[in-house]
């Protein structure tokens, strides 16, 4: 669909420069003709969507809604426990206190609080037409006003941008988004004056400061600049100001918007070098496939403000047909989210990501209903709405409970997945390989950098059982709104050990992070993929190579799940190519209890540090041991079940056992432990390793079963340049070969590999059997 001709001219007055307009209109435009158009704009030209609320709600869809009410189960209860909470706030009386603190302070949550209200009583108005709600955010609206235009920066100064009822501009952002849904909702209601008032002295002076005052938090591709262009431009919609809303699709630099650039479908387009604006971050920050580059942690915050613009442009401006923008990605986007998480619904805890985070989250409730209300309906989100308990209090979330209550869900399937990284979709990616006969779940991370809360990890993995995790990605070091651990921001052990690359489980070149954990460096280079395969739920295999992390040096990784006397098993095949001798340390850090290790070790006399920096600093070692036989062994018992880890040996082995905690005089970090295997090599050297989980143990009954695995043993047959090979002996099965063309990796490929007198030929990048 095609923007109008009257509101792009209108448009392009308000950005400075006339177009020429499409059809019969030739030439520059005249500026004359350009003010009527903008006159005529202000008054009327979306006439057909000037009503409120507009955003998340429409008129008709709220009489479909009240006349919904007592039908609808979860709208219902949904519905009866947010009145709960506001009735209960009213009572209270409205607080606005002059801003002092950081996160998890007095001021910063009442005003968090204040936002997080403003919807749910514009809401109320709306679906009970019960005017004590519009009253009652009229007053805060008002009280806010009085104490806006005398504002100073908050006094924190720890933000690249700080804003004025929070101690950064995100959360202002956050706040003017919020209070454009609740704003709508009583637009009505309040008097022309009232709202002249509002818009003149608060809403209007807020979106600047978002906007013109402080670009270097607007203009970025980043969650933060998400929240602003999103808040600007919701509250542009409320006002019916063009400008707002041109500011928040494009950007502060709107010079470079071509008025009568549209893509194939006649949506929108961003031009060459337009790098800022809710566009470009849809542009830049997602991949095709709809994974977004700061990681699941970041795009479960992220979604909302994405997602509830995006509402609003549908139902204020369905010319602009926002959510067909990049191929639908915004709704490929929640799709990919929610296969993100684990048995639990529980986030991969990729880059900064606070663990726990999951789908039950007030964002993801909302982005699942506006996806299925926008989406396809698919009826799986059901399912996840079920059990998020909840629904939004808008036309969505009617939906979603109106098909609940008519029993139209149907079970959540998650398969094996590869998500590409990048906004082209070639800046590495992130898979999940899950089990089909055990609940067990490999997530391999080679994508880009992540932007600045992205970790230097590159070939990186992580395992669950269930809702269990396995082998951990550590997450970050902040404790959200936790007052006490530095006003709940993040603190320093973050930068110096989770994001360096030894708090994650992948191989590290002398004791240095990939790119020397430099962001200008690691934000330039991503890994790359070499195949990934889950054609057969019998043996999932993913390989990437990352040629970058280090100068010289080549690590190529190849992971495989497959089922091995029918239990699920990881083969860790990482290979590293270099023109030098170094010290490679390849740690994995596991969750639970030690078992026992048939290394010989010994733990030091005297306290010991593994190393100076890059995460080594905060290493205690715990014990070191030389492996003695081919095959190495550790065991460890986590959610009532086994893991054993079989590595095949090459001599000078060394493994260190150690655990988290030193130089740590805050006790910011957890005391995790970990397995590190080291190794000194010339060139190239190949790390094979085999997982296991296996049996179980009942604290109830206490009974053990299977408790020692079935991997008799592991051997590396072969490794150059062209393939890398090992053979796995079972206890109950004939061996099994893996075979990984390290060059041609090609899915027509055909090789050819003896190994000892058998001779093995396929088509393809691997072969196993």
């Amino acid at each position: 669909m095609e923007l109008d001709r009257s509101s792009l001219a209108a448009s392009a007055a308000l950005v400075g420069r006339a177009p020429r307009a499409a059809g019969d209109i030739a030439g520059p435009f005249p500026w004359v003709l350009a003010i009527l158009l903008l006159a005529v704009t202000a008054s009327g030209a979306h006439a057909e969507v000037a009503e409120h609320p507009r955003l998340a709600m429409s008129k008709a869809g709220v009489q479909l809604m009240r006349e919904g009410l007592g039908q609808t189960p979860l709208f219902d209860a949904s519905l009866a426990r947010v009145q709960a909470e506001v009735d209960a706030e009213i009572a209270l009386g409205i607080d606005t206190p002059v801003p002092h603190d950081l996160s998890g302070g007095y001021t910063h949550e009442r005003h968090k609080r204040n936002f997080l209200l403003m919807p749910k009583a514009g809401a109320l108005y709306q679906l009970l037409d019960d005017a004590r709600y519009a009253v009652f955010l009229r007053d805060m609206f008002l009280q806010y006003e009085a104490m806006y235009g005398a504002l100073p920066l908050h006094p924190q100064e720890r933000s690249y941008a700080r804003g004025k009822l929070f101690w950064q501009c995100l959360n202002d952002a956050n706040w003017l988004l919020y209070a454009s849904l609740g704003y709508d909702a009583i637009y009505d209601y309040l008097s022309a004056a009232e709202r002249e008032r509002l818009e003149t002295n608060l809403f209007r002076p807020f979106a600047d400061f978002l906007s013109l005052d402080n670009p270097q938090f607007f203009n970025r591709i980043h969650n933060h600049s998400t929240w602003g262009t999103a808040a600007v431009g919701m509250i542009g919609l409320v006002m019916d100001d063009e400008a707002l809303v041109r500011r928040a699709l494009y950007g502060l630099d709107v010079g470079k918007f071509d008025a009568e650039a549209r893509d194939n479908d006649g949506g929108f387009i961003r031009q060459p070098g337009q790098a800022a604006g809710f566009l470009a971050n849809l542009d830049e920050a997602f991949s095709p496939d709809g994974y977004y580059t700061e990681g699941p942690y970041y795009q479960r915050y992220a979604m909302y403000p994405f997602l509830i613009f995006a509402q609003g442009l549908a139902n204020a401006r369905p010319e602009l047909g926002i959510m067909g923008y990049k191929d639908g990605v915004l709704l490929k986007a929640i799709t990919t989210l929610i296969n993100l998480t684990d048995a639990d619904g529980e986030f991969f805890p990729l880059n900064d990501a606070q663990k726990g985070m999951s789908w039950l989250s007030e964002s993801v409730v909302a982005a699942v209903d506006i996806a299925y209300q926008s989406g396809a309906h698919d009826p799986q989100l059901l399912t996840i709405a079920r059990q998020q308990h909840r629904v939004t209090l808008d036309e969505a979330g009617f939906a979603v409970a109106r098909d609940l209550r008519d029993g139209l869900a149907e079970p959540l399937v998650r398969a094996s997945v590869n998500y590409t990284d990048g906004a082209q979709g070639t800046a590495g990616g992130l898979a999940v390989l899950r089990a089909p006969a055990a609940p067990l779940t490999l997530v391999f991370k080679y994508s880009a950098q992540g932007l600045s809360h992205g970790h230097y990890d590159k070939l990186a993995f992580s395992l669950y059982a269930e809702g269990q995790e396995v082998l951990q990605d550590y997450g970050m070091v902040r404790f959200v709104n936790i007052g006490q651990k530095g006003g709940g921001n993040y603190l320093p052990e973050n930068a110096s050990w989770a994001k360096q690359t030894i708090a994650h489980n992948t191989l590290v070149q002398d004791e240095t992070s990939h790119f020397e954990g430099r962001y200008e460096i690691g934000s330039q280079r991503h890994a790359e993929l070499a195949f990934f395969d889950a054609s057969d739920p019998a043996a999932q295999v993913i390989s990437a190579t990352v040629r970058t992390a280090y100068p010289g040096t080549v690590l190529r990784r190849t992971m495989a799940l497959v089922q091995v006397a029918e239990q699920p098993v990881v083969i860790d095949l990482l290979r590293v190519e270099s023109d030098a001798a170094h010290r490679y340390d390849l740690p994995f850090w596991f969750i639970g209890q030690h078992l026992t290790t048939d290394v010989p070790i010994a733990s030091p006399e005297a306290r010991e540090i593994l190393g100076v920096d890059h995460g080594y600093q905060h290493l205690l070692v715990e014990a070191r041991g030389a492996p003695a036989e081919a095959n190495a062994r550790f065991q460890w018992l986590v959610g009532g079940s086994f893991y054993t880890l079989t590595a095949a040996v090459q001599g000078g082995d060394e493994w260190v056992f150690t655990r988290l905690g030193a130089n740590d005089p805050a006790f910011n970090l957890r005391r995790d432990a970990g397995l590190i295997i080291r190794r000194d090599a010339d060139e190239s050297t190949l790390f094979a390793s085999v997982i296991e989980a296996h049996g179980h143990y009942s604290p109830v009954s206490e009974l053990t079963v299977d408790p020692m695995g079935r991997v008799a043993q592991l051997s590396v047959a072969h490794d150059d340049g062209q393939y890398s090979a090992v053979i796995l002996v079972s206890q109950d099965e004939p061996e099994h070969v893996l075979i990984v063309a390290n060059d041609d990796t090609s899915a027509t490929a055909t090789h050819s590999l003896t190994l000892g007198t058998q001779r093995f030929q396929w088509r393809g990048p691997y072969l196993y059997r």
